[in-house]
């Protein structure tokens, strides 16, 4: 921070299909895995917010839930989430694959945007850049400033960090005058308890793949720190279906096992410390239904209807 220049601080709201990287983007604009990164569809529930510093603003991510057509109580919730944290956001940044282009799920978010208040900003990166050549790339990029105002528009790669920088600091310049809303050294406003258990559904989804998708949930269930400075965790995995329990443990326990070991090596990254980790499942036949569930994911449970 500089003696001349005005602080400054805004929320910026990823929006995008799902897989188009906005947790990605999140992570490296953080520079710490804030957000649950898989190779899944609509893995991020909660409008998890990651803070970052560029200069004398701070950056509030919004990664919100992709936009995509619901078909249950948890997508319209997941829906209305992503919607509403573009409503609330400074600035709206919409992401878009290359490889994929104008597709009808972009289609759908460009006649959303429509709808978000006057006078909102909203700014186009075209993500994944080197998946596709210049040319497509190009043609793609007009055709959709022709079907929307963009404020201004990004050619990135979040995952290489292709013009992430670029970004970052339009975006420090865009947001408004004023405060910062978090002390200078913080990274995200959720609850560690639900970082850690996000942490574990994310090994959970990557392991078991088309087995169970988006059938089970994680919840931190008690948190007690040591006098050793560790901490023991207890989480439980939530499953739809008593067949369910079978595939999360795996053969003589060894999918829960691994799960556990690499969600407990991730968590004591993020905090620097050891960490005792201890995961049960349990049924919990309508967890879909339930609006307690739904609060531990920082959704809204009426959004569903």
């Amino acid at each position: 921070m500089t003696d001349t220049a005005p602080t400054r601080a805004g929320f910026v709201a990823l929006i995008g299909e799902p897989n188009a990287g906005k947790s990605t983007l999140t992570n490296r604009m953080v520079g710490a895995k804030v957000s649950i990164v898989t190779h899944k569809v609509q893995t991020t529930r909660a409008r998890i917010r990651g803070v970052a510093m560029e200069g004398a603003s701070q950056l509030i991510f919004v990664d919100t839930p992709g936009l995509f057509k619901p078909r249950r109580r948890l997508d319209r919730a997941m829906v209305k989430a992503a919607w509403g944290g573009a409503a609330d956001a400074d600035i709206t940044v919409l992401l878009v694959e290359a490889h994929r282009g104008m597709t009808d799920g972009v289609r759908a978010i460009l006649d959303g945007l429509a709808d978000l208040p006057r006078g909102t900003t909203v700014a186009l990166a075209i993500n994944k850049i080197d998946r596709v050549e210049a040319p497509r790339l190009l043609a793609l990029t007009q055709a959709l400033n022709e079907a929307y105002a963009f404020a201004e528009t990004f050619m990135i790669s979040a995952e290489k960090g292709h013009g992430v920088v670029q970004l970052r600091k339009w975006l420090a310049q865009a947001v408004p005058e004023g405060p910062w809303l978090y002390p200078e050294d913080q990274i995200a406003d959720l609850p560690m308890r639900m970082i850690a258990a996000e942490m574990t559904r994310e090994k959970l989804t990557l392991r078991l793949h088309q087995e169970l998708p988006y059938q089970l949930t994680v919840e931190t269930e008690a948190w007690q720190e040591r006098d050793d400075g560790s901490a023991r965790i207890d989480q439980v995995i939530y499953v739809s279906r008593d067949g369910h329990k079978g595939i999360v443990l795996g053969h003589k326990g060894e999918t829960i096992k691994s799960v556990s070991q690499a969600a407990r090596a991730d968590i004591e990254e993020f905090l620097g410390r050891k960490v005792h980790l201890f995961l049960q499942v349990k049924l919990r036949e309508n967890w879909l239904e339930e609006a307690e569930r739904y609060s531990e994911m920082g959704l809204d449970f009426k959004d569903g209807n």
